[in-house]
């Protein structure tokens, strides 16, 4: 079975369940994704399979890429991503995998790279609380003592401080997936995902928890 997919977060929205209630979810362009190599045991060391995903125009692509991407057959693409699967998986170069390897009821992670923030400090970066809000207080957003002078006389490693924000790969782990819309290869899925709008994530059945539960 082939375990997961790329695509494009478009953005959020929400939906009403039979009850009435609002849910709301994330509407990812999952898919199509077609097959560009496939990686066997005997010639790469492990089994997986390359899936490109979005067109793209063949003049912006590099000659040595376009030829890679020509054994597939199906134009160039914007994205490449790497799957693991079986050594007995039966797809080969060229084949297409879409939207509905989904179920409604599934549980999915998704992956994708966070909103880049720039440098931050510790109360936006790490939560801190902050120091007084009086006047006079020189201590509104410091971190405050990050080691004494006599001992340990220096900074402990990964000691939370201000510094680049953002710009991450994170997974969210277990989100249901709400509707399925094959004919769109949407896929909505309940809460939100890594990234900005129109960032690539990429969306596998959970490892943590039995789909269908």
């Amino acid at each position: 079975m082939t375990t997961g997919i790329v695509g494009k977060k478009l953005g959020m929205t929400q939906v009403f369940d039979a009850q009435g209630k609002v849910i709301p979810v994330t509407v990812i362009e999952a898919g199509p994704c077609t097959v560009v190599q496939r990686k066997k045991r005997q010639s790469d060391g492990y089994d997986a399979v390359q899936l490109g995903f979005g067109a793209k125009k063949a003049h912006r692509v590099s000659k040595p890429m376009l030829g890679h991407f020509q054994k597939a057959e199906k134009g160039a693409f914007a994205a490449l991503r790497e799957l693991r699967v079986d050594s007995e998986s039966p797809l080969e170069v060229g084949n297409e995998i879409r939207v509905d390897i989904f179920r409604e009821g599934d549980y999915v992670d998704v992956t994708g790279q966070t909103k880049g923030r720039g440098f931050a400090g510790v109360v936006k970066r790490w939560g801190f609380k902050g120091g007084g809000a009086s006047h006079g207080s020189m201590h509104h957003r410091a971190p405050g003592s990050i080691g004494g002078s006599s001992w340990p006389s220096r900074v402990f490693k990964n000691v939370k401080m201000g510094g680049h924000y953002g710009n991450e790969r994170v997974t969210v782990l277990n989100l249901r997936v709400v509707a399925i819309q094959t004919e769109k290869n949407l896929l909505l899925v309940r809460g939100a995902v890594p990234g900005a709008k129109n960032g690539l994530v990429f969306v596998r059945h959970a490892i943590k928890k039995g789909n269908g539960q």
